[in-house]
């Protein structure tokens, strides 16, 4: 599909109050489809975004793997800087960057660990390998060079072999629970259309934001 005339289509019709759906879920879910069917690399990829205990900003790319009326769900190792960051602020925030169609949404929220049976569960979709990585590193961790990495590699592999691999207790998912969710549609001479839903206990406020 050629990304140009979709990013054209979206451009010229923008983003109106009255093209939302009721709650930024079913809306994310709306564009995360049209996304989808446009053809774009990994439309799942998003920043995360956490600040570390002495306040610096930290971000890294992963990948959402659901959401649902409770948020946004990724999964990780819980010896990590993300998740150590996310354990003591209990917030976050997810950018969707979809440069290509003129989209972003921006996420801002509480962030909790899932329970074990939930992690389970996506554990047992995972491929062999990376279950294998995910007793393999130690994230976040200074290692001495690659060959550390391979090694502990094989020693997983031997560990499990010829057997389910166990998901680890340090391995595990979050869910970002959004308080204000920003659907951002670029438009010509900068005139961009930015549509914010923000939680009001009950339900969701819409407001239009400035350019």
């Amino acid at each position: 599909m050629d990304l140009s005339r979709v990013r054209e289509t979206y451009e010229t019709t923008g983003l109106d109050e009255t093209d939302l759906a009721a709650d930024p879920v079913t809306q994310f879910h709306r564009w995360f489809g049209e996304v989808e069917a446009a053809g774009y690399w990994e439309p799942n990829a998003m920043v995360l975004s956490t600040v570390t205990a002495d306040g610096w900003p930290s971000a890294r790319n992963v990948l959402l793997k659901w959401i649902d009326d409770r948020g946004f769900v990724f999964f990780t190792n819980y010896t990590s800087d993300k998740a150590i960051e996310l354990d003591d602020a209990g917030r976050a925030a997810l950018t969707f960057s979809w440069t290509e169609l003129r989209r972003q949404v921006r996420v801002v929220g509480t962030a909790r660990r899932l329970d074990d049976d939930e992690s389970d569960l996506y554990w047992t979709t995972r491929p062999r390998g990376s279950q294998l990585g995910a007793w393999a590193s130690d994230q976040s961790a200074v290692v001495p060079g690659r060959a550390v990495l391979e090694q502990a590699f094989a020693s997983a592999e031997e560990q499990w072999a010829g057997r389910d691999v166990e998901r680890p207790d340090h391995w595990g998912g979050y869910r970002v629970r959004p308080d204000s969710v920003e659907f951002w549609q670029g438009r010509p001479d900068r005139l961009h259309d930015r549509m914010r839903f923000r939680s009001s206990g009950d339900g969701w406020d819409v407001e239009r934001l400035s350019p």
